[in-house]
């Protein structure tokens, strides 16, 4: 069987390396990861060193859906350090050759650790025990809370008050690993993904950091077996909005999947994203319909369009047109007028909000 790992061979000087410096491979992919690794490779050759990189394969992106490199990739490859892309580490998958690739990738580098941060690929059992110190995890929350692909994304959807950075000691178990450090987080107001991803990331370079200059010292403290939730990896049907859901949970949604993969509606049959939203109190829209269907234009006025939901009103402040722009409220109903009694609608067979708060 053919391989598709695309490794990329480049020279490492281990002169580079002090005595105390640690070989590191990076295994990560989009923007959270990329921070980390710019921050290791800043500090090089005074302290540790990427001598590889671990990322996903180039995927189809953009409207003429051209394959495109990760954040990881075209760092990784600006500052001359090899690369290997497979499309799955396991000796027995559907991949065999492209996990052999990364094998003899990786065993070739020698390195001391391996430091993992949203590389989206299931580590097996060899690739935790290739390197003599195993392998650490960047993890975006509060360990036992939030285990999973979109930590970030659930903590504002469930309405978390704050979140924080977990650096961890990777095991079999899906981030079920002991915990060298953490730092926690506020999660503001008004948080998007956006935002707290960009706190967040930095958080965890510099708590990577800490960790790597001590790691022979650190002592792993064990996950508590209370308070764990998971993480779920967001759903294709989960972008519809739920109008019978209350407009507090719907306004937390919206903030927790911006920017991607936003949240989308129907009018008239039309896919609209709706991006902006606050909720706000009946007698803040002149014509409340109490018997009027979830999803009803109560009020429309240049503050925004007012919507029924199942308990309360949600001003939509910002939305976007399929092919258009975003654009506030009152430039779209510009061009677009629309009548108090119109109902925003969703699939039927949309979710309803998958996280509730506690």
């Amino acid at each position: 069987m053919s391989s598709n790992a695309h490794i990329n061979h480049l020279s490492v000087d281990s002169a580079q390396l002090t005595s105390s410096a640690l070989r590191i491979v990076f295994a990560g992919t989009p923007e959270f990861a990329l921070t980390a690794l710019a921050h290791i490779h800043s500090h090089q050759p005074r302290n540790h060193h990427v001598v590889g990189v671990l990322t996903q394969p180039d995927r189809p992106a953009g409207r003429g859906m051209h394959l495109q490199a990760s954040s990881v990739k075209v760092f990784a490859n600006e500052n001359a350090i090899p690369t290997c892309q497979p499309r799955s580490l396991k000796l027995e998958g559907k991949y065999p050759q492209d996990a052999q690739d990364a094998k003899k990738f990786i065993e070739n580098l020698r390195p001391d650790v391996i430091v993992v941060a949203a590389y989206g690929l299931i580590l097996p059992k060899w690739v935790l025990q290739i390197s003599r110190l195993g392998c650490i995890n960047i993890h975006a929350s509060l360990l036992p809370r939030w285990r999973g692909a979109a930590p970030i994304h659930r903590a504002i959807e469930a309405g978390d008050l704050e979140t924080g950075v977990c650096i961890m000691q990777m095991d079999t178990d899906l981030d079920t690993g002991p915990i060298l450090l953490s730092e926690s987080c506020l999660i503001e107001p008004l948080e998007t993904t956006a935002t707290l991803h960009k706190k967040l990331s930095h958080i965890g370079a510099r708590l990577l950091m800490q960790s790597l200059d001590t790691l022979l010292t650190l002592k792993p403290i064990q996950q508590a077996h209370e308070g764990v939730t998971y993480a779920s990896k967001i759903e294709k049907l989960e972008t519809w909005i739920n109008w019978g859901m209350d407009s507090i949970s719907i306004e937390r949604k919206l903030r927790a999947f911006s920017p991607t993969p936003g949240l989308q509606t129907l009018l008239g049959g039309e896919t609209l994203k709706i991006w902006a939203a606050q909720v706000c109190s009946e007698r803040d829209s002149s014509d409340f319909l109490s018997a009027s269907p979830c999803g009803t234009i109560v009020n429309v006025s240049p503050m925004g369009i007012d919507i029924r939901t199942g308990n309360g009103i949600l001003r939509v402040t910002e939305l976007q047109r399929a092919g258009a722009k975003r654009m506030s409220s009152s430039s779209f109903l510009h061009g677009s007028p629309l009548a108090k009694g119109t109902c925003f609608d969703s699939p039927s067979q949309a979710l309803p909000n998958s996280v509730q708060s506690d």
